[in-house]
């Protein structure tokens, strides 16, 4: 039995089942001579290399993220899903595809998630049977064990890569459209406070991490983060992670803790890698103190989504519609929304926010990445006549001479 498409070729499958059966049963860490004397248990009788090869993909199945550890090594893969012993997916190039993958019995798939759980820290069990993890390389773990997971244990793995993208990467893919440079590097430079919005695996820390890379090196960073994804290359940056309570109920470090001891370490740059409950109230606060060139990214549909979006978050802290509004107004500049399109992450759109004739908060549209065809380049940048990317053009939108006053472009009017 392959427990990847090549790992274990060669390997007796009826024989590295029972050894693996064994060594799951005895429990504990399989050291080399461990699983060398479960085999002599077996009755097996190989040869040196025979029993090398065996040792290997058992130690493989058994330790880090046994038979996905390869696919998590594949550089393309951004995320592995498991539904089942034999019902296993990887994200490639922003597309699922299932791959031939044999975890062998569901309380096997069960005894993987439990580990992992355990090596990123967390309890999983069926008083926990749900679980959100960092482990120990950067990548997400979310395991569910049955019954609410249903007939097997499920787990989801976002991989992290460390590899930090530039500017000029994301332009190159398509990521960006080249007349969105210029807006993107203003935005920067001037410190403007910025939201960076989208569906989930949209690529919001992709684009964030690759824009603080274009902060001064002279600048300090504090980034505020629930798992430490954040790569930006950037020479001064220090990170404060959230921690959960233990089994006993204590030692919970949340993010709106964070944000307010950020404060204290003297940030050129507060940011926060995911504002996702009471911590908008803090984040909105410190950005209305003097803090600027602040970062965060947020969950939402579309950019004119992000005012509900922001209204529901500050709830959970207690603000009403209208304190959201007036502080929101004030402590933020734009609002960066991105999407995924056929398998491919964009940056679709950005926006101003600003109050409505209602006093509602709002965000107007600035530029828009649209349709197929040439884009419509900003005038007196680089970008100005050239393709916004492969098949997009740009739509300048009413929030425009804002954004382009913000961003201190000469001329703010977009060629045809």
């Amino acid at each position: 039995m392959s427990t990847t498409t090549d790992v274990g070729q060669g390997v007796d499958g009826a024989l590295l089942a029972e050894v693996r059966g064994r060594l799951v049963r005895s429990g504990g860490v399989p050291s080399t001579e461990h699983v060398m004397q479960v085999v002599r248990e077996c009755g097996a009788v190989l040869g040196s290399r025979a029993l090398a090869d065996l040792v290997a993909v058992v130690r493989a199945e058994l330790l880090g993220a046994g038979p996905l550890q390869g696919l998590l090594e594949e550089p393309d893969v951004t995320d592995v899903l498991v539904n089942g012993p034999r019902d296993v997916w990887v994200e490639r190039a922003g597309r699922l595809e299932q791959v031939d993958v044999d975890l062998g019995t569901a309380e096997q798939v069960r005894t993987l998630a439990v580990r992992l759980a355990a090596a990123g820290g967390q309890r999983l069990d069926d008083a926990s049977p749900v679980v959100d993890a960092r482990l120990p390389d950067g990548s997400r773990l979310h395991a569910v064990l049955p019954p609410v997971g249903g007939a097997c244990t499920l787990l989801s793995l976002r991989v992290l890569r460390r590899r930090a993208f530039t500017l000029a990467d994301l332009l190159a893919s398509g990521g960006v459209a080249p007349a969105l440079e210029p807006v993107l590097r203003g935005l920067v430079a001037s410190r403007a406070n910025v939201l960076i919005s989208g569906a989930t695996g949209t690529g919001k820390t992709t684009l964030l991490a690759t824009l603080l890379s274009l902060v001064p090196a002279d600048e300090r960073i504090v980034c505020i983060e629930e798992a430490g994804e954040l790569e930006p290359d950037h020479p001064h940056v220090v990170r404060l992670l959230a921690r959960r309570a233990n089994v006993e109920g204590v030692g919970e470090v949340g993010l709106p803790d964070l944000v307010r001891h950020a404060l204290r370490m003297r940030p050129d740059r507060i940011v926060l890698g995911e504002c996702r409950g009471a911590e908008v109230r803090e984040v909105l606060t410190a950005l209305n103190t003097g803090h600027e060139g602040g970062w965060a990214t947020v969950h939402a549909n579309t950019a004119a989504d992000v005012p509900a979006r922001l209204e529901a978050l500050a709830a959970l802290a207690g603000m009403g519609r209208e304190s959201v509004a007036a502080q929101a107004s004030s402590a933020l500049d734009a609002v960066l929304h991105l999407r995924r399109d056929g398998g491919r992450r964009r940056l679709a759109e950005i926006g101003v926010v600003r109050r409505g004739g209602a006093g509602e908060l709002v965000v107007v549209p600035a530029l828009t990445v649209r349709g197929a065809g040439e884009a419509a380049g900003v005038a007196g940048t680089e970008g100005a006549g050239r393709a916004a990317g492969p098949g997009a053009e740009v739509d300048v939108g009413p929030g425009w001479e804002l954004l382009a006053a913000r961003v201190g472009l000469a001329d703010p009017q977009v060629a045809g």
